[in-house]
């Protein structure tokens, strides 16, 4: 019997939608649904992988124990016993902080995880809460807080209306997109051109995205907060600031324009190789556009200035006219979004509520930096992690400094992941809990649908039943030997708590509306919010937050002093591939196939400096770490600057990355513009180069 099911991509942020044929209980075909109301039949090489994903014999089925011969399947049941025995013995002789969490990026491709990972956390009561998010979006999520009230309620760039979008560290042309969701990004911006809109970017690579732009900047990493705040400068020196329809919505423009004086395009030409005429000239296309929009992403968010670059990426949308306008910045708005005051308000947001046990770094959205998390292991005293629980995530490949994250993983007491792999991370655990495949759960962006381009709702049905416990009972479970009491939620399934929170929505729907329509539902367009998505206690945007204003001619004179340093040393910096998602799949040959993609990009300039061809081996070194990598010799990058892919084991980047490099304000791990040194010939030193 053959079946054709229609469901949401889960992969990536872009939620494309797929038409799954499946024959006598087997995928045969996965191909982009062409009625899907948002995708429109556009569909990545990830998609398909949802088959070998399902398929994959290597996939974990039943939980593992670690023995000393290796992991060995054992029962549901004889899992729960150990899980409930030795991490109840470590909690109540060491306390709640003894237990670590780390979320990894699957879990916001879930309905389930953000609905009941929230119970878990609290349930364990530990301040010891750890994601991938702080390497990779706290930045935008801090001052997206500071300025809004609410640190997920991102200002989104409506690419399909606007007609100049300006784009730092940000290469949708193989991420798909990113805190900025939808299907067809190069279909989308080619559609901008073709309008006559205009697309700048900015980056020190010149990436596929960069290549199909209308202008590419090669900028210094790391200074992408000195480039933008010398746009403002530019903006309100010459007269031409205008908050159209947002003004009687903002606080702060005097102090905001104030902080940005110093920097002028002149002062910051040579940090930032951007000379002062073409800043000066772009500045002016900002404020002469109909419509424009300013958006960066992790390239200028996972640097030392990464918060003051996220806020001045707002503050020049803002000061351009095009804050919360049709094709300037607008806010998401999910079908399952709780109700809101019209007027706005709330009691803000705040950081640094606590900050780590050994070095004192800040809390944010009630997480501690992950570069913190192997001195946490370390370190003995009081609130020492000597158990860790981690939920889908490889932070062994996925964060700074990653051989020292590895030996301190090994030194705890016990471990628990839940996980479909063994991998470099969960080898360590003693026991690991496999949760079902995408295509046996059901599906709801319900994180993404809030930070659509476009405003739509779909619903995907599992598509194969499964014999295992589902996600939502894996966390209730463990929430439940946490000692959270009675089930979330009063038992309900995430069906049942979804179809209650679309019935609250802005629109009223019901799960069974979802349903009706396998291809989704439209919702329109975004459409301006201000005041009633604003949660600052003033009900206004504050353009000059103090946790920003204040620390910023300091941090900013840092990273333009470190800019001006020259000392024979290059920038490393990350790049993706559309066939990849951070860590993810790797392991799936139809992804990983063909041209080797974990080489040393350096640009011809430096090659012949360091006197290295393309399919030579270098070892690559940074002051905490080095790796032997195969060069390959291209203009894709400026010189200066090298470039390695994140999260492959053989080649792990992360290996380089500083755990003590970070941004002060948001605590966000510093992953690109680091500072390394090549060693011809592959040859390992006895320790890691000082450089």
């Amino acid at each position: 019997m053959t079946e054709t099911h229609f469901r949401t991509c889960p992969l990536c942020e872009a939620t494309c939608g797929l038409e799954i044929t499946v024959r006598d209980g087997a995928v045969v075909r996965i191909r982009g649904d062409r009625d899907d109301v948002f995708s429109r039949g556009f569909i990545c090489p990830k998609g398909s992988a949802l088959k070998h994903l399902h398929e994959d014999p290597n996939r974990l089925r039943v939980p593992h124990r670690r023995t000393p011969e290796g992991h060995v399947p054992i029962t549901w049941d004889e899992a729960w016993a150990e899980i409930e025995d030795r991490l109840g013995a470590i909690r109540t002789e060491h306390g709640p902080d003894a237990v670590g969490v780390y979320l990894g990026n699957p879990n916001v491709h879930s309905l389930v995880a953000p609905l009941f990972l929230p119970h878990l956390i609290r349930a364990l009561g530990t301040r010891n809460l750890f994601s991938a998010s702080t390497v990779d979006q706290v930045p935008r999520n801090v001052s997206t807080g500071l300025m809004y009230g609410d640190p997920y309620g991102v200002l989104l760039p409506d690419i399909d209306r606007t007609s100049y979008l300006l784009m730092l560290g940000a290469n949708p042309f193989e991420s798909n997109g990113s805190l900025a969701s939808a299907p067809d990004w190069p279909g989308r911006l080619g559609a901008l051109r073709a309008r006559g809109g205009r697309l700048v970017v900015v980056d020190p690579r010149r990436t596929k995205t960069a290549a199909a732009a209308d202008e590419h900047l090669a900028i210094r990493p790391g200074t992408d907060s000195l480039f933008l705040c010398a746009l403002a400068n530019v903006i309100a020196t010459d007269g031409l600031v205008d908050l159209g329809d947002a003004a009687p919505h903002v606080n702060g423009i005097e102090e905001a324009l104030a902080a940005v004086t110093p920097w002028t395009p002149e002062r910051v030409a040579g940090p930032t190789g951007i000379d002062a005429a073409t800043t000066r000239r772009l500045a002016h296309e900002l404020a002469a556009a109909d419509r424009a929009v300013v958006y960066g992403r992790i390239g200028v968010h996972t640097v030392r200035g990464g918060t003051v670059a996220s806020w001045a990426t707002d503050l020049l949308t803002t000061i351009t006219g095009n804050l919360d306008r049709p094709g300037g910045g607008m806010f998401g708005l999910g079908a399952h979004s709780a109700p809101r005051s019209p007027e706005g308000g709330g009691r803000g947001f705040k950081i640094a509520r606590w900050t780590s046990r050994v070095s004192g770094r800040p809390e944010a959205a009630s997480e501690l930096p992950v570069a913190v998390l192997a001195e946490e292991i370390e370190t003995p005293g009081p609130g020492q992690i000597r158990a860790l629980l981690t939920i889908a995530g490889n932070p062994v490949l996925s964060t700074p400094h990653s051989e020292r994250l590895d030996a301190a993983l090994a030194t705890l007491d016990f471990m628990v992941s839940v996980d479909l792999y063994l991998n470099e991370t969960t080898r360590h655990a003693d026991i690991v809990l496999p949760v079902p495949s995408q295509l046996e759960k059901s599906h709801y962006d319900i994180v993404f649908t809030n930070q659509t381009l476009r405003q739509v709702a779909n619903w995907s049905e599992a598509i194969f039943p499964t014999e295992q416990p589902s996600e939502r009972e894996v966390l209730t479970t463990l929430t439940t030997i946490a000692g959270g009491g009675p089930p979330p939620f009063g038992g309900a399934t995430e069906e049942e708590i979804l179809d209650g929170m679309l019935r609250k929505g802005p629109w009223g729907l019901t799960l069974d509306d979802l349903r009706a329509h396998p291809h989704g539902i439209d919702l329109g367009p975004l459409e301006p919010r201000l005041p009633s998505n604003l949660r600052t206690p003033s009900a206004k945007v504050e353009l000059a937050p103090p946790e920003i204003i204040e620390p910023l001619p300091e941090l900013l004179a840092s990273i333009e002093a470190d800019a001006s340093a020259v000392d024979g040393e290059l920038l490393l910096v990350g790049r993706r591939h559309v066939r990849s998602n951070n860590s993810w799949m790797h392991h799936i040959d139809m992804l990983v196939r063909g041209k080797d993609r974990t080489a040393l990009h350096l640009h011809p300039r430096d090659a012949a400096a360091h006197c290295l061809v393309s399919g030579d081996t270098v070892t690559i070194c940074s002051r905490v770490g080095e790796l032997d990598v195969v060069v390959e010799v291209t203009e894709e990058v400026m010189p200066g600057v090298v470039s390695l892919p994140h999260g492959w084991a053989r080649v792990n980047s992360n290996v380089l990355t500083d755990g003590e490099a970070f941004d002060p304000i948001s605590g966000n791990a510093t992953l690109n513009g680091i500072p390394v040194r090549l060693r011809p010939g592959g040859a390992r030193s006895e320790t890691p180069s000082s450089a």
